[in-house]
């Protein structure tokens, strides 16, 4: 079941732990490669990194307006735009969903964004990397503090992962994160992951159904027995 619209702010800021980041893709994927994600960030840092134009409008529409636009023409979903404070600044959030995850490179959503999943024998392989593209405009010298990160929520049991800046996290999640100031500097984020190829609810539904067929035959064979007795004990 997918989280309802009132949720899904909330949901993204409980999954990042401790940590706060001034700028974060968080993405839920599905082993077909189909899935949700979660952008946010400071208004300025969505224009340095995804040339978002930033209207000084008061109440912040024209920004989610535009905002709404860049992912509807990448082919997204838009499920909630909004925009929040903390410690007294604006944070642009967006959630949406994407029905394959290697079609977001290089779309208007997704400059910065470079990511593939391939299937390799019975495994998936996940890849990319984050990087501010060349063209994005400059960030002034006072937007440069705090962390960015990128997380995944994936599907299956993982085998290996690039690194990812606290191995695998409850929830099956895995993060990358360097400074804000780093990546405004041209400095790449690469990620990497292997996973099974089922997911685990499906691999979960399986083993169930498995358990109760077999609960099913052996109460048909005892039931069997039990019959076959009766007619031989029978006059």
């Amino acid at each position: 079941m997918r989280p309802g619209p009132a949720a899904l702010l909330l949901l993204a800021l409980a999954s990042r732990g401790c940590l706060v980041y001034e700028y974060e893709h968080e993405l839920w994927l599905r082993v077909d490669g189909s899935g949700s994600v979660f952008v946010t960030g400071r208004p300025e840092l969505w224009t340095a990194f995804k040339g978002l134009p930033t209207p000084q409008d008061a109440d912040g529409s024209a920004t989610r307006e535009a905002a709404r636009r860049l992912f509807e023409r990448s082919g997204l979903r838009v499920r909630r735009v909004t925009i929040t404070r903390r410690g007294g600044r604006p944070y642009l959030f967006v959630a949406a969903d994407f029905s394959d995850v290697n079609r977001l490179s290089g779309s208007p959503a997704f400059p910065d964004l470079e990511v593939r999943l391939a299937r390799k024998g019975d495994r998936l392989e996940l890849a990319g990397e984050w990087r501010r593209p060349p063209a994005a405009p400059a960030a002034r010298e006072g937007e440069r503090d705090g962390l960015m990160a990128v997380r995944f929520h994936l599907p299956s049991k993982i085998y290996d992962h690039k690194n990812a800046a606290d191995g695998v996290e409850r929830g099956n999640i895995v993060g990358w994160r360097q400074d804000v100031a780093a990546a405004l500097g041209g400095s790449a984020l690469a990620f990497g992951a292997t996973m099974d190829e089922r997911s685990i609810l499906g691999s979960t539904v399986t083993l169930f159904a498995w358990a109760i067929a077999g609960a099913l035959a052996l109460l048909g064979g005892a039931l069997y027995l039990t019959f076959r007795k009766g007619k031989k004990g029978g006059p």
